[in-house]
């Protein structure tokens, strides 16, 4: 059985949250060459999963559609990230 959008919204919050370095110190995510500011990047898809937290909290149900745009808005950023060098460097420390 698929959940409901709204449980699905929350795993999605949840395993973008665990796979990319929100945490990482500023100094870790910029530094050399970059295709995108990966800090602004973070910043950016930080601010979604902030809004679309608030908006669940607020008994929100979202659409299929939004939860194919914030999926398909974090592998956008994954994939930045990870041409960046930002997520080897992360899973090395």
């Amino acid at each position: 059985m698929k959940p409901d959008t709204r449980t699905a919204m929350h795993e999605l919050i949840a395993e973008v949250r665990e796979t990319l370095p929100f945490d990482a110190p500023a100094t870790q995510v910029c530094g050399g060459d970059c295709q995108g500011c990966s800090l602004k990047l973070l910043d950016y898809l930080d601010g979604e999963l902030c809004g679309w937290e608030q908006r669940l909290d607020a008994g929100e149900t979202p659409h299929f559609g939004d939860l194919s745009q914030l999926a398909k808005t974090s592998s956008k950023v994954y994939a930045a990230l990870e041409k960046n060098g930002l997520l080897a460097a992360i899973t090395r420390i």
